[in-house]
């Protein structure tokens, strides 16, 4: 009997029964806070640390952190319910505009266009991902993309890896390389008492330098699963994928759009650009955007006369596709809860604190950067580390002679690297979940890349704080 990698659902589960053995020998602490006006959060106090009594994590939290996963809410973190509902949400508004047609179709009619030239979508995309990214932290709502850009990569001759590559990779290393992004850079600056312009040119640098990284990385794979789709890492299962995004409409390029399929289109382009708009200029989050998608689906329905009994049966059946997901989401949600029911967090917090008292510059930088990564795995929003680490981090870079803004430039660096495959992170096992890549194989194509970029990080660090 071969040995099977578990799926995304046990690996999640292991790591809640992994932290939760862990409350049981870590021991039990917490910081003082006090509430910053500039935040509008409560932040860790430095030098306040202090022991408290443990809070080991028993079967029954274990079995319950899922379901808290979804609903709740402690101070590092939101909780998973509106990602989950807004992915349902999301699966309903495709499976509508599936049903019409109109993106088999004009996926089948962008293809003719675009023969011999597809591999330039990759960048392309890939930059307008990173863009989002490094100017309000696309993470969430890029799940809105996956399942549109799956069936165009796979009629290019690619396959699902290559779709959640330019998605995952290109928001990714926005995020990573974060200029003016409000959920990072700006809160962790703000976090550090600097204003958030300081370090921009370095982040420029590791957002560009990083970004042709894996724009060549993700090329060189896509050619080489073109030329040969055997070398694909999903290949075994490939027709399996290619069986839920594709239909005949993607081989028939005859097929003409017609009027209500050119409408649906419009509608399609003109609810994602609205959601853009609305998350990078009027604060939406979840609950407003999975308004808006309701909202287009059931003018789809109208536009294509869909009828109401269709329609609804259509919707639930896409949301149902997606659920899978949505429970995903909870699951890597519940590691953060029994961590911190735990009070695991501040203990590696201040673990952290001690290590980096004092040491050399150089030395100090690249430190911060590892324990960062560290604190990542656990605490995989931005905004959420950042309010944690920072108030305690960044006053250590005085005494080793390092500017306050390296330190914020690292932080981000570390949650955006670990971001890229962090199984506790929602986003990467819901995007690796829709397009029905296995985790350990996700890890077997990005580990070479993720080595780059932790060179190019640490010598960026190093180099600025040589010479600071």
């Amino acid at each position: 009997m071969t040995f099977k990698f578990p799926s995304a659902y046990t690996i999640l589960f292991l790591l809640i029964v992994l932290v939760a053995a862990g409350t049981w020998v870590v021991p039990a602490g917490k910081y003082d806070r006090v509430q910053s006006v500039a935040l509008g959060k409560e932040v860790p106090v430095p030098g306040t640390y202090k022991h408290v009594e443990s809070n080991p994590q028993g079967v029954v939290a274990v079995f319950l952190a899922p379901i808290a996963g979804f609903y709740d809410p402690d101070s590092y973190e939101a909780a998973a319910i509106d990602v989950a509902l807004f992915v349902l949400i999301i699966g309903g508004f495709l499976g509508v505009v599936t049903k019409t047609g109109a993106i088999d179709t004009g996926i089948s009619r962008a293809m003719v266009k675009l023969k011999g030239h597809e591999k330039w979508m990759i960048p392309i995309l890939m930059a307008l991902f990173a863009l989002g990214g490094s100017t309000y932290g696309m993470a969430e709502e890029s799940l809105a993309f996956y399942a549109l850009l799956i069936p165009v990569m796979i009629a290019a001759g690619y396959d699902s890896v290559v779709a959640v590559a330019v998605i995952l990779l290109g928001a990714g290393i926005g995020c990573l390389g974060s200029t003016i992004n409000p959920f990072a850079t700006v809160i962790a600056a703000n976090a550090a008492d600097i204003p958030f312009t300081q370090g921009i040119g370095l982040r420029f640098f590791i957002l560009l330098s990083g970004w042709l990284a894996c724009v060549i990385y993700v090329m060189r794979y896509a050619a080489k699963v073109k030329k040969d789709p055997s070398l694909s890492i999903v290949a075994d299962h490939r027709a399996e994928i290619e069986q839920q995004f594709m239909t005949e409409a993607h081989s028939d390029t005859t097929s003409i759009l017609t009027l209500s399929q050119k409408i649906v289109l419009v509608i399609f382009a003109l609810t994602f650009a609205v959601m853009i708009w609305g998350v990078s200029s009027q604060g939406w989050w979840m609950a407003k955007m999975g308004a808006l998608f309701i909202a287009s689906a059931i003018l789809i329905g109208f536009v294509t006369r869909m009828g109401e009994k269709n329609f609804t049966d259509v919707f639930i059946n896409g949301a149902r596709d997606l659920l899978g997901v949505a429970i995903i989401i909870g699951i890597a949600r519940g590691i953060v809860v029994v961590m911190n029911a735990g009070h695991m967090t501040d203990t590696i917090l201040h673990l952290g604190e001690q290590t980096l008292s004092g040491l050399p510059n150089v030395v100090f930088i690249n430190a911060m950067f590892g324990i960062e990564v560290l604190m990542s795995f656990f605490v995989p929003s931005s905004s959420g580390l950042a309010v944690l680490s920072m108030p305690i981090m960044a006053p250590l870079a005085d005494f080793s002679g390092v500017g306050r803004e390296l330190v914020v430039t690292a932080f981000q660096s570390a949650n955006g690297l670990v971001d890229l495959f962090n199984p506790t992170f929602a986003v990467v096992m819901g995007a690796l979940a829709i397009g029905k890549v296995p985790y350990e194989r996700w890890l077997r194509f990005i580990w070479p890349l993720l080595l780059i970029l932790c060179v190019l990080i640490m010598g960026s660090l190093s180099i600025v704080a040589l010479s600071s």
